[in-house]
């Protein structure tokens, strides 16, 4: 099970389905073309797979391949491996890998903690309309970390990323709207998961 399920996480790392495969037009639509890859792949190699296109330079392979050097799965967990394959990834605009960075050099994960560089690639996953990037710039700004501390603009990012359905940015609205101070993010991620989960429940009553 646990390897039928690896293999399939692979699949989607790699951008494979079956019989389909989306992909992103050069004006930002989404289109679905046959997928040319999902026959040579075997239950045995499905990380030698995604490794290819990461040797080719796919950037959502690589920024994939960095979130399981992050969680260990398939490959020993090792942040400073995670943060290489961000890093290429977003050098080449991915904001998923952008937003990762952000928060790793914000934390000191896998690299030395560096305010500036967390501000730098937080923004630049935000100004693509990357929830967590918002999120992340959101809490740079509150808590005064490599910008000047300046709640509106908190409050903004907060609010894009809180529109996008991200649990921590409502969390931080929230309690700024009860006023709290927003929490920084490892805080804040646990406590808005519980938000959403409770706002659910009270929906319900």
């Amino acid at each position: 099970m646990k390897k039928t399920l690896l293999f399939v996480l692979a699949l989607i790392a790699a951008g494979c389905a079956p019989a389909e495969q989306s992909e992103t037009a050069s004006d930002g639509s989404e289109q679905v073309t046959p997928s040319d890859s999902c026959a040579a792949l075997s239950i045995e190699s499905p990380l030698e797979s995604l490794n290819s296109r990461v040797e080719q330079g796919d950037a959502v392979a690589q920024s994939n391949l960095g979130n399981m050097y992050r969680d260990g799965y398939g490959v020993p967990e090792d942040d400073a491996e995670a943060v290489r394959w961000w890093r290429l990834a977003a050098e080449q605009g991915n904001a998923y890998a952008q937003a990762n960075l952000g928060f790793v050099y914000g934390e000191g994960r896998g690299v030395p903690q560096d305010y500036a560089e967390a501000v730098r690639w937080s923004r630049l996953a935000a100004e693509q309309g990357n929830a967590r990037g918002q999120t992340n710039l959101g809490s740079m700004y509150g808590e005064g970390r490599g910008v000047p501390q300046d709640d509106a603009e908190a409050v903004r990012w907060w609010r894009l990323a809180a529109e996008q359905g991200n649990a921590v940015a409502q969390y931080n609205l929230e309690r700024l709207s009860d006023g709290g101070e927003g929490a920084p993010y490892y805080l804040a991620a646990l406590a808005g998961l519980l938000f959403v989960a409770w706002r659910a429940l009270k929906g319900r009553a």
